[in-house]
């Protein structure tokens, strides 16, 4: 578990593995099974995680009561509801894991006394917020620039492990289609 988190945190900052295992002490290890909540809409216990291994989900419950997924994360991905985390406030997200799934979480006392001991670990979550913010605003330019059938098409082209380990319903409700309308879209394809 620790190997994976120390390659990817390599790939942005130049953390010692001296230093990692000091890193290592400010997380917890936690194994999901399948279907396995990790956060709770409503909840106030703001933590973020590291996928070490499966797939996770993030979603909210709109007025009807249906789930709307607002974010996947694989393994070397983090998940979590940003604004819980730091204003320690009620999330409005769950977090359920897709596949059996190995995070690390931490906490927001953690996440300061760690930075306040490894600064070096400043860079590597700029770094990371800098991407997931990139990768945010991809998708919002997807959403107004092409079809619902060309969203499917180039989420395909550039996640195509997603669309192999995620569930058909939790992909159409993150593209903002029905699942209905997504299998019409892969039949159209296949024929």
């Amino acid at each position: 578990m620790a190997n994976e988190f120390y390659n990817h945190i390599t790939k942005f900052s130049d953390l010692s593995a001296l230093d990692f295992r000091g890193v290592m002490a400010y997380f917890e290890p936690i194994s999901l099974e399948k279907k396995g909540m990790l956060q709770i809409e409503g909840s106030v216990s703001p933590q973020k995680y590291f996928v070490v291994s499966g797939c996770l989900h993030m979603f909210f419950t709109d007025d009807q009561g249906v789930e709307k997924t607002v974010f996947f994360a694989m393994e070397n991905w983090w998940i979590g509801d940003h604004l819980n985390f730091y204003k320690d406030s009620p999330s409005g997200f769950g977090i359920q894991a897709v596949e059996t799934s190995e995070v690390l979480g931490i906490s927001v006392a953690n996440m300061n006394a760690l930075l306040k001991e490894f600064p070096i670990m400043e860079r590597y979550f700029r770094r990371v917020y800098e991407v997931g913010y990139g990768a945010a605003l991809m998708r919002m330019k997807y959403i107004y620039d092409h079809s619902k059938e060309e969203i499917f098409i180039q989420f395909r082209k550039q996640f195509p492990e997603f669309v192999q380990r995620v569930p058909q319903y939790l992909l159409a409700s993150f593209l903002g289609l029905t699942p209905e309308y997504l299998s019409k879209i892969r039949g159209k394809e296949l024929s």
